[in-house]
């Protein structure tokens, strides 16, 4: 195992941990000794890891911490080009603009060789379908992400509209059209809405009473329960 793979190991090993775990641990995990382990964290450390911790006492990483110089494969590069490159075409010009910055923050610090690989990559993403949409994806994502309610006047398939409050925890991407998963109150029921059927829609400045987490549990059990 070369230097860059071990502090990738490293590193992979301190993020599936919520609690400190020791300098042994992690020695016998990695199969080097406690010296080089300790050696590892000093540079990782020095690199911008937020890795709290002592001898004798343990180790965690804090969350938030930036991708250093770490090596990919060259499969791993082509999925996360090709991933960002359909989000880049097939989402909202804000998420697009997010993922293109990514991009570039994983780019900066790739070692030379791999960023001449990712720079040729052939895995290419084809013209997206245009979606005719009223409603701003943007905001619907910070709704979900802030867990607050909105009020939306959705035409039906039968042509039919009305007006909803909806708890809005899920959005669906597919090739024609997206997919709001939400809780009516309406219907006190889960509901998918269709983004091009949204005529309006209208923030709430409350929160819903439901973490998004726990309604999307509750919607896959439902959902599964169905199949």
């Amino acid at each position: 195992m070369s230097r860059t793979e071990r502090l990738l190991s490293l590193l992979q090993l301190l993020r599936s941990h919520r609690y400190p775990v020791s300098g042994t641990q992690l020695a016998e995990r990695l199969d080097i000794s406690l010296r080089t382990l300790y050696r590892d964290i000093a540079s990782l450390q020095s690199q911008g890891a937020e890795i709290v911790g002592e001898a004798g006492v343990g180790y965690v990483l804090r969350p938030g911490f930036m991708l250093p110089p770490l090596m990919f494969s060259e499969e791993e590069l082509e999925a996360i080009v090709l991933g960002i490159s359909w989000v880049a075409a097939r989402t909202d010009q804000t998420l697009g603009m997010n993922a293109r910055s990514a991009l570039d923050k994983i780019t900066a610090v790739l070692p030379q060789e791999l960023r001449e690989t990712l720079d040729s990559h052939t895995l290419l993403v084809g013209p997206a379908a245009h979606l005719d949409e009223q409603v701003d994806a943007a905001q619907l994502r910070t709704l979900i992400r802030t867990e607050h309610k909105a009020e939306i006047r959705y035409l039906d398939l039968k042509g039919q509209a009305s007006t909803r409050t909806i708890w809005p925890f899920a959005l669906g991407y597919f090739e024609q059209v997206r997919i709001v998963v939400a809780w009516c109150e309406k219907r006190q029921a889960f509901r998918h809405f269709r983004a091009d059927r949204i005529l309006s829609l209208v923030p709430s400045n409350q929160r819903y009473p439901q973490r998004r987490q726990q309604l999307l549990k509750q919607w896959r059990k439902v959902e599964g329960s169905k199949e």
